[in-house]
């Protein structure tokens, strides 16, 4: 059994076992609203936009965090201004932030004349996490579950019943806005553990799995948070042994999870 116990006698392996942990809860847990509200295309979105964030950040010695942050808040507002009065449908506002954004990032990068010195943020590297990163990775999950707490009831009523939440006061718009700041948030925290292209990987795969077994919100998170446990850990096993890149080995895992429950359900239908 020392094989399980080994990698984790290194304190850098103890320090991103917490860190991919927390940020998989984190995106799991506003994960479950944005597949509920069918926004799944703005996880994708997301990994995308953040990327002239952190380019800018790693040019001028910030932390990536705040340069991620900085993009992605601008895109969930971006989204939620361009479809505000319905003109614009979201999934067309996610596309064209998205492939503005994205381009953007492509362009710093070219002008740097070096690909190959932005591969960490393009991909992850869960292992060289610090001591402050983690502390805000932690303080993005508080925050998520502070939010989760006070308005859970209104999330799920203007996702299942719009039209009578606004019957009794809640304002489905703000909602939504918060929806998409928490989301950029989860998705931001979770670059340095799986890298900006597969940080939609753990907001939307594991609540995808949670619907898959479960028809209740609670047990839809609960499912979530089990997967992005288990895909931390395993992804990390991978890359202890083997070598292998840590994000890929998580996103691997959780889409492994996702394809069991898909499976599982072939044969044994929700009633």
């Amino acid at each position: 059994m020392s094989w399980l116990t080994a990698p984790f006698e290194y304190g850098f392996m103890r320090q991103a076992l917490v860190a991919a942990i927390l940020c998989g809860w984190s995106c799991s847990l506003v994960g479950v609203f944005v597949v509920l509200r069918r926004m799944a295309f703005l996880g994708g979105a997301l990994t995308h936009t953040i990327l002239p964030g952190l380019v800018f950040a790693a040019l001028k010695g910030f932390q990536l965090f705040w340069g991620a942050l900085a993009a992605g808040l601008i895109t969930a507002l971006g989204v939620g201004w361009i479809s505000d009065k319905r003109t614009i449908r979201e999934d067309t506002a996610i596309g064209i932030v998205m492939t503005a954004f994205f381009a953007l990032g492509l362009l710093m990068m070219s002008l740097e004349n070096n690909f190959r010195s932005f591969s960490g943020l393009l991909f992850g590297n869960v292992l060289a996490v610090s001591g402050n990163e983690l502390v805000l990775i932690a303080t993005v999950f508080a925050i998520v579950v502070l939010a989760l707490i006070l308005f859970h009831k209104e999330w799920e009523l203007a996702t299942f019943d719009a039209e009578y939440g606004k019957l009794i006061g809640i304002k489905p718009r703000l909602l939504h806005y918060g929806l998409l700041v928490l989301a950029a948030l989860s998705v931001v925290s979770a670059v340095q553990v799986v890298g900006a292209l597969l940080a939609a990987a753990l907001l939307i795969t594991p609540p995808a799995t949670g619907l898959l077994l479960s028809r209740q919100i609670p047990g839809i998170m609960a499912v979530a948070i089990f997967t992005a446990t288990l895909s931390a850990m395993v992804g990390l096993y991978v890359s202890y042994y083997f070598a292998a890149s840590s994000g890929a080995a998580i996103a691997l895992t959780s889409t492994a999870c996702f394809i069991s429950a898909k499976l599982f359900r072939m044969f044994r239908p929700l009633d």
